[in-house]
């Protein structure tokens, strides 16, 4: 074995371990660098009614996540009152949840009801969440309180 060969199995082997360790328990989507919302700022949907990516300058963590902000204003008013901003359920896809699974939330996909952000896999997926958002939130909060602990993959066995 090549010490290259030997090198790049070492790092899939942290980051494979990197990404259960963030998994395992913990409520939040994110990637196995503890970035939440693939970077886009959680604020931004609120103040300014669209999806907007955030500056790796500009960052705070919440839960474990860390969240990339447009502005500092943002990221004041995230971290004056995190739960305002986070997307509901830890930014997995608020149909999957529904279904009682866990798949990653498209931070493009999005759509606030009732001071919540809920973010969705797919814009297929978002179509159909949106034809009973009342229904799906529902299923997803029953849902949410048996998978929020458990591993993605573990729900589709």
């Amino acid at each position: 074995m090549t010490k290259t060969t030997s090198f790049l199995g070492g790092i899939a082997l942290s980051v494979a371990l990197a990404t259960s360790a963030l998994a395992a328990g913990v409520e939040i989507n994110a990637s196995s660098t503890g970035l939440a919302m693939q970077g886009y700022d959680p604020v931004a949907y609120f103040t300014e009614g669209e999806a907007n990516k955030g500056s790796y300058k500009l960052t705070t963590t919440h839960d474990e996540a860390t969240y990339w902000f447009a502005s500092e204003e943002n990221k004041a008013l995230f971290e004056a009152n995190p739960e305002a901003y986070v997307p509901a359920y830890g930014g997995y896809c608020a149909f999957g949840a529904a279904m009682g699974f866990k798949f990653d939330g498209d931070p493009n996909q999005w759509k606030i009801v009732d001071d919540v952000l809920y973010l969705n896999l797919s814009k297929d997926i978002q179509e159909r969440w949106v034809t009973d958002i009342p229904g799906y939130i529902e299923k997803a909060d029953v849902n949410w309180d048996e998978i929020e602990g458990a591993e993605p993959a573990e729900l589709l066995q």
